[in-house]
């Protein structure tokens, strides 16, 4: 038999526990012994839960108990599930989280901690789609090309909507909310920084790049309006929020932003509140994984299926895929070393030889046009709508700037990365 203490009894937690016992004989069978969810540890205990376990409010009476197994750490947060997770470790307590920001920020250390002790986190990435399995086993003797995920499910529920239904952004991210796919504060989904945490966990995986979330380009769909979307789908795209991971030489690009991307990609059919990753290996080429990325019994299945796992090896492994003696040569790139077309969305003063003046300090900036929509605006004004010939991420900055700069120009520009 095995005892599990569950951290942290929210969605995913009760999630877990009723899973155990309701499927308890099939766990058991795949297992090799019984899997039994034994004391959750809550903040508050007057909340009420649909669980049959034992709660409490000391997370002292988990590591004073000698018969638990195995910790499952699903509380959120940063720095005290650390220390709750450090001290399981130390004791060589098996522990398995879905926790991403608690990896984005501490996940070497605790590998260093972990050792041979058991410590999984499948469920941290892209809720039930098995991704992190399929880097650190099922594609072990590829070079990891590149990785392009749809990691937020908020945001590409969002996007699905303005692009499919003509909503706009304000009225989308209220309707977010309300469904419970977005927070009261939603800056952490839309602004691209829960994407970002699960990125990073993939990039250790596939390259060992030891990156914080304050060191990768980051950003979210806050500006993204209809001009944006009818400029995509007249020349064929559709946008989306993408992590990116790509190797180039030996330099790893990091990168969160929303994407012009082609329809005819795989990745960009994935709507809704799906998550999508598409992976190129040297050796297998691309591979893609569909599937829910979050809510309760999507998650706890990734959950539990780490817990079968411990239970039937009964030992660790590189936590994070590399073993201490590979030699990596591979450093993160600067986000400005980035080379790729734009898309560009200026409004301007609707007079002659203005558009002309634009080519002009583009040009300046070696930048090219590659295609152009120019839309009449109100005031006396015009949208300029363009995208650019391949150009550096440091020209196209500094050519925004400039941009913004002149008298012509009404309002600050804005830009979308377009993705090969």
């Amino acid at each position: 038999m095995l005892k599990i203490a569950i951290i942290g009894v929210g969605t995913v937690g009760s999630s877990v526990i009723n899973i155990l016992q309701d499927n308890k004989d099939i766990i058991a069978a795949r297992a090799g012994c019984e899997i039994v969810p034994t004391i959750g540890v809550v903040n508050n205990l007057d909340k009420k839960r649909e669980v049959n376990i034992k709660l409490t409010d000391n997370i002292d009476e988990v590591f004073n108990d000698d018969s638990i197994d195995m910790i499952v750490e699903l509380m959120g947060g940063i720095e005290k599930p650390y220390e709750i997770v450090k001290k399981a470790l130390a004791k060589g307590i098996p522990v398995v989280t879905a926790n991403k920001a608690l990896l984005a920020y501490h996940r070497y250390e605790l590998q260093d901690l972990a050792g041979d002790t058991p410590f999984e986190y499948e469920a941290s990435v892209a809720g039930g789609i098995p991704i992190v399995n399929a880097l650190r086993e099922g594609l072990s003797a590829n070079h990891i090309e590149s990785i392009k995920g749809i990691l937020n499910g908020t945001c590409n529920y969002m996007l699905t909507k303005m692009i499919n239904e003509g909503v706009n952004y304000e009225e989308i991210l209220k309707e977010a909310q309300a469904l419970g796919y977005a927070e009261a504060d939603p800056t952490f989904d839309v602004g691209g920084f829960d994407a970002a945490h699960k990125l990073l966990i993939l990039a250790s995986i596939a390259y060992g790049i030891d990156a914080k979330p304050e060191d990768i380009l980051i950003e979210g769909i806050q500006n993204i309006s209809k001009h944006d979307i009818a400029f995509a789908k007249e020349f064929n795209y559709t946008i989306k929020l993408l992590t990116i991971a790509k190797k180039i030489g030996n330099e790893i690009q990091l990168r969160v932003h929303p994407v012009f991307i082609s329809i005819n990609e795989m990745i960009a059919k994935v709507d809704g509140v799906m998550n999508g990753i598409s992976v190129i290996g040297d050796k297998v080429g691309e591979t893609m994984y569909y599937g829910p990325g979050a809510g309760g019994n999507a998650t706890a299945s990734a959950v539990i299926a780490n817990i079968i796992d411990i239970a039937r090896k009964g030992k660790g492994s590189p936590m994070l895929g590399f073993e201490k003696s590979l030699k990596q040569d591979l450093v993160l790139a600067n986000p400005n070393t980035i080379e790729t077309n734009y898309y560009l969305r200026l409004q301007i003063e609707d007079k002659p030889g203005v558009l002309a003046k634009i080519a002009s300090v583009l040009g300046d900036k070696n930048i090219s046009i590659e295609k152009m929509l120019q839309k009449p605006d109100e005031n006396n004004n015009a949208l300029l709508l363009l995208s650019t010939h391949i150009c550096k991420e440091k020209d196209i900055k500094e050519a925004l700037e400039a941009l913004e700069n002149l008298s012509y120009v009404s309002a600050k520009p804005a830009m979308i990365r377009i993705e090969a």
